[in-house]
C-alpha cells in the first residue's frame, strides 16, 4: 500500500489534538528546551531548567510532557519527522518507487548517519528499557521495515525480522562500535547491506 503521510510523533499517551493555546505553550517549552540543550548539552537539560527558561512553573512542564523522557521524546519530534519524510515521501531509493531491497539498504544508511548526528538526544530519550519499544520513532521505523520486508516476499516473519534489523541500528550499539571499537560509518553501512541481503535470501 502506498505511503502517503508522515506519522505524528508525540509522547506516549499524549492527546493527538491540542487547543491552540496548548499548542503555543508546548512550542514555547520545546523552544526553550532546544535552546538549553544546544547551549549546555542534553545531560544538563532538566524540567526545572526548562521551566525557568520558559518562565513557567515546573508543574506546567510536567503536565505537558509527563517526565524528562517525555520532554526529550518531544524534542525528537522535529528531528525524526524530517527523517520520516525522507523514507515515507521522499525520492527513491529511500522513498517510494524503488525495489524493497534498495529501500531497505537506503534506509539503513540514512538511519545510521541521521542517528549519529543526533546521538546524544536519541540515547537520552530512550528511557527505561520497557518503554523503549513504545516510543513513536521506534514504532514508525519498525512498521516501515516490516512493510518493506513483506513487500520483498521474504520467507521469514516480517515483524520479527524488522526487530532484528532495528537491533543493528540501535543507537547505543552504534555509539559503542564507532566510539569504542573505532569502526567507521562506512563499515557499518556495508554490514547493513550484507545483513539485508542475508535476511532477504
Amino acid at each position: 500500500m502506498p505511503e502517503r503521510r508522515v506519522l505524528p510523533l508525540t509522547p506516549i499517551g499524549e492527546e493527538p489534538r491540542l487547543r491552540a493555546d496548548a499548542v503555543r505553550n508546548r512550542a514555547r517549552l520545546l523552544a526553550a528546551a532546544a535552546r538549553l540543550a544546544e547551549e549546555h548539552g542534553i545531560e544538563q537539560l532538566t524540567m526545572d531548567a526548562v521551566a525557568n527558561a520558559a518562565a513557567v512553573g515546573k508543574g506546567t512542564v510536567f503536565r505537558r510532557f509527563g517526565d524528562r523522557v517525555g520532554l526529550l521524546q518531544a524534542l525528537l519530534d522535529h528531528v525524526e519527522v524530517r527523517f520520516q519524510s525522507g523514507f515515507l515521501q521522499g525520492d527513491p531509493p529511500l522513498g517510494p518507487g524503488a525495489a524493497p531491497r534498495d529501500r531497505l539498504v537506503a534506509f539503513g544508511a540514512e538511519a545510521l548517519r541521521h542517528d549519529q548526528a543526533h546521538l546524544e538526544l536519541y540515547l537520552a530519550a530512550e528511557g527505561k528499557p520497557e518503554r523503549r519499544y513504545l516510543t513513536p520513532s521506534i514504532r514508525v521505523r519498525h512498521t516501515h521495515l516490516t512493510m518493506l520486508l513483506r513487500e520483498s516476499g521474504t520467507s521469514g516473519d516480517p515483524e520479527l525480522l524488522g526487530h532484528t534489523l532495528l537491533g543493528y541500528l540501535d543507537s547505543a550499539l552504534v555509539r559503542h562500535l564507532v566510539a569504542q571499537r573505532g569502526m567507521s560509518l562506512e563499515r557499518l553501512e556495508s554490514g547493513w547491506v550484507d545483513l539485508v541481503d542475508r535476511v532477504l535470501n
